[in-house]
């Protein structure tokens, strides 16, 4: 019997490395992806133990698994960042400090 592909396993990687990426747009984006990719991991695994000659492509859904875990960190990390910089300058000190980069950079 051919070997089935694990459902969602691509998708699982994906969404992994796209919870690292989107880390930088405030913690909250890739945070989204990491929880989405981390709750279809947990799915295909279980999937795939009940019958792992049945399926190909668990490679996937570990390595994307593990890269949700690190953007779920990362997320979690920059969200904290933001919300003690926001705490500690307040909206109108956040926005002098986007225009004094501006302003050094030339942007």
């Amino acid at each position: 019997m051919e070997k089935q592909k694990l459902p969602n396993s691509t998708l699982i990687l994906v969404f992994g490395i796209i919870s690292i990426v989107t880390c930088c747009c405030y913690g909250v984006l890739g945070l989204i992806f990491a929880i989405i990719a981390l709750v279809m991991a947990k799915k295909a695994t279980a999937l795939y133990m009940e019958n792992p000659e049945q399926y190909s492509g668990f490679q996937n859904v570990k390595t994307g698994k593990i890269l949700a875990y690190i953007g779920l960190v990362l997320n979690i990390l920059y969200l904290g960042y933001v919300i003690w910089l926001f705490a500690t300058l307040g909206s109108e000190g956040i926005m002098n400090m986007n225009q004094e980069l501006l302003e050094k950079y030339g942007m």
